[in-house]
């Protein structure tokens, strides 16, 4: 059976959205919650907190708690049967995102499958399926079903191709409609760039930047308003929005439309006053108990990155911060994924609490499976380097057990220790030493092996039989 909605917006408008009833959705309506954030306002510990807060090592009921205070957010949609839910926010291991997907000039869906493959081995937290052209739906469909990690998706991307309509021809009911759609489909987050009103935009104009706006999904809705001289309507119809939201239990993502695009934008008026607006976006998805994640920069100088996190956490409430970088430089095109990850631990460290890698590709090409696997370690690295400075339980004990492996150069351990085995593992028999216990840089000088020998009270010689080195 079909039913249909009418939910009134913030200025009066209304949307009529129509839904279909299904086998999922009445399971769904027998729960005593609609999502994460409500069963944590009712005290409900969910099957996906439960495992939230064993990876964690977190007590369920502090976990509840941060929850309900929108301080934590688990992207779990009803539809995502082959989840692995993960939790993003206060308290918790920084998480990383991968943005994949297929495009007009790479449009083979077998070639991206193959790179989520591969994300999902090297165990990305998420995945952000970007697709602008082409069998979007397929891809998305396929990637949610095999995908133990969360998925995010921009819906403005889809609509041209959903609907096979110009930009300026999509009208709002429409725009909602590809929100559903995805929901329907099993997506855990959605980014959404409803910070960008008129009244942003008139910031935007009255302040020139140096590279305008770089968010592709904040260029196409401000192409939409400029086009049409209307209202953004995610913000319009924001009520509408938040209704589709609940429904599926979709974790929205408010996009920073006017995130810097160069390090001369950083924390620029039109950036800090789409996040005021972001903020009271955020107390009224959480009145309808609809978990909130807040986007961020973007390029930024590393002396204002602190305070950036800061001001996030003061104007947003404390929702957790979904940060792209920061790129601490602009010269570096073909290393941006260091950029990043300098940015990114910097960042996370004072208080971001979810990474978007960033590849060697950023700003030049669609990332190749290489470029992919380079992107995500340098972002591991960052997530993790600042999770030892957050003192999240387990950080710093991965690093001691490592320390403790080179100390007794027991190379197994140290391969199976390494964030990235792999690479450890080929540099090491790529370069052979003549001794198993140092390696080809110090050899016979191996600190590790002479301090040992000497702490044993053995004999340390530096020369062979022959008197040579």
């Amino acid at each position: 059976m079909s039913r249909q909605y009418t939910t009134t917006s913030r200025e009066n408008s209304t949307i009529n959205l129509k839904y279909t009833t299904t086998n999922q959705e009445n399971s769904t309506m027998s729960r005593q919650y609609t999502t994460q954030m409500d069963a944590a306002r009712k005290g409900i510990v969910t099957p996906q907190m439960a495992v939230v807060a064993e990876k964690e090592r977190m007590e369920t009921e502090k976990l509840c708690h941060l929850i309900a205070a929108g301080k934590v957010v688990i992207p779990a949609n009803i539809n995502h049967k082959s989840l692995d839910p993960e939790g993003i926010g206060e308290g918790l291991r920084t998480k990383i995102n991968v943005n994949l997907g297929v495009s007009k000039d790479c449009p083979s869906v077998d070639a991206e499958l193959d790179k989520v493959k591969s994300a999902i081995d090297l165990k990305v937290e998420a995945i952000m399926d970007l697709s602008s052209y082409g069998k979007t739906q397929d891809f998305r469909t396929k990637l949610i079903e095999i995908s133990p990690s969360m998925i995010g998706t921009v819906p403005v991307y889809d609509a041209i191709g959903y609907f096979d309509k110009d930009l300026k021809e999509i009208t709002p009911e429409e725009f909602l409609e590809v929100v559903k759609v995805h929901g329907e489909d099993g997506v855990d987050f959605i980014t959404i760039h409803a910070g960008l009103n008129k009244e942003t935009v008139q910031v935007f104009k009255r302040n020139p930047r140096t590279t305008n706006i770089v968010s592709r999904g904040g260029a196409l809705t401000y192409l939409w308003m400029e086009l049409n001289n209307k209202e953004n309507p995610f913000f319009e119809f924001y009520d509408d929005l938040l209704t589709i939201c609940e429904k599926y239990d979709i974790t929205l993502s408010l996009g920073d439309a006017c995130r810097p695009g160069s390090i001369a934008d950083a924390t620029d008026a039109s950036q800090v006053k789409e996040l005021m607006v972001l903020g009271e976006l955020t107390k009224r998805a959480w009145q309808r108990n609809v978990q909130v994640m807040i986007e961020g920069p973007g390029h930024m100088a590393i002396n204002e990155i602190q305070a950036n996190m800061l001001l996030e956490k003061k104007l947003c409430h404390g929702a957790p911060f979904y940060v792209l970088g920061p790129i601490v430089t602009d010269v570096a095109p073909g290393y941006d994924h260091i950029t990043s990850a300098i940015g990114g631990a910097i960042a996370a460290a004072n208080g971001a609490d979810f990474l978007c890698y960033v590849t060697p590709a950023e700003h030049l090409r669609l990332p190749t499976e290489e470029d992919m696997r380079e992107g995500i370690m340098a972002s591991k690295i960052a997530a993790h380097a600042a999770d030892i400075a957050k003192g999240v339980p387990g950080a710093l004990e991965w690093d001691l057990k490592m320390s403790r492996a080179r100390q007794s150069l027991d190379w197994e351990s140290m391969f199976n220790l390494a964030i990235d085995e792999k690479k450890a593992r080929k540099y090491r028999s790529d370069s052979k030493p003549e001794h198993e216990d140092s390696c080809t840089m110090c050899g016979k000088m191996c600190s590790m092996r002479n301090m040992n020998r000497i702490m044993n009270g053995e004999d340390v010689s530096l020369l062979d039989s022959c008197g040579k080195q």
